[in-house]
């Protein structure tokens, strides 16, 4: 069983899956295209990580929300481990983290990945979220592609 709550990042198991998104990332894109939060970032007023853990309490998936404070938010720094592959947990996160989104009175929810994660873009696909021109920073960057979902 698969259970996603909100979480500090200075762990060392949530450090080690924010080297492996990066590492992933960096396989796929020049370095000037992954716009990845640090873990100071992730620690930043208006930023929540939630943490997917499976029934032994092994970190397998995590996320970020950042709120904007004016209604919307962005998705940052999904990444499942490669132990969490195929269980359902990238949509568990999603769950959790469009739940707490609308809690935290987000009704627009934008995210940017690449065009190279298809597995990614079909999955938020799936969820509702459409294309957009690029938004802020990856206005511009070949390798962005940004997505939507108005949340109800």
């Amino acid at each position: 069983m698969t259970t996603v709550t909100v979480e500090d990042p200075r762990q060392p198991e949530i450090e080690a899956l924010l080297r492996a998104g990066d590492a992933y990332a960096l396989s796929l894109y020049p370095a000037d295209s992954c716009y990845m939060l640090d873990l100071d970032e992730l620690r930043a007023e208006g930023v929540t990580v939630v943490v997917a853990r499976d029934g032994e309490g092994r970190a397998l998936g995590m996320a970020a929300l950042v709120n904007r404070a004016d209604g919307s938010g962005e998705l940052k720094r999904l990444f499942v481990a490669e132990s969490g592959r195929g269980q359902g947990v990238a949509t568990a996160i999603m769950d959790a983290l469009e739940a707490l989104a609308h809690a935290q009175g987000i009704r627009t929810l934008q995210l940017e990945t690449g065009p190279k994660q298809l597995a990614a873009i079909a999955l938020y696909e799936q969820r509702g979220y459409a294309h957009i021109e690029n938004f802020g920073p990856y206005v511009g960057d070949e390798f962005s592609v940004c997505m939507q979902k108005l949340l109800a």
